[in-house]
């Protein structure tokens, strides 16, 4: 039974996915995310970026996918994006639920996640060059 564990044990060392790789550090890290996002349900709605919040989710969504069709599939880095995107999915649906409570329409609720308080867009789309 030891030598069993040891064995096991020396194969995830080995591993192409193991600790001696960037594949299992950069998702240790990414976990941080992870926390940051779950300790932000403690924060009033108000405080929140929905473009921050959506941003996350996308990472999270793309890169969930993509971690199980790269090889080697890197099972650790696709649990680290799904929590990512499921945490700033929840983050998402308490802005919007804030939103509409405020008696926002859906459009209004919308351009709120991307809307600052003294209504310049969060994101700024430039003019084309004139020719």
């Amino acid at each position: 039974m030891a030598a069993r564990g040891v064995n096991g044990f020396q194969r995830f060392l080995q591993s192409e996915t193991g600790p001696k790789t960037i594949h299992f550090w950069a998702p240790v890290m990414k976990w941080a995310l992870v926390f940051a996002g779950i300790s932000d349900l403690n924060r009033p709605v108000e405080s929140l970026s929905g473009t921050q919040q959506l941003a996350l989710f996308a990472t999270g969504a793309i890169w969930t996918r993509w971690c199980l069709i790269i090889k080697p599939k890197n099972y650790l880095l696709a649990s680290v994006n799904f929590f990512l995107g499921t945490v700033a999915s929840v983050q998402l649906t308490r802005l919007f639920s804030y939103n509409r409570s405020l008696g926002k329409s859906y459009p209004e609720t919308f351009q709120a996640l991307f809307v600052q308080d003294g209504g310049k867009p969060k994101i700024v789309v430039p003019a084309p060059a004139a020719a």
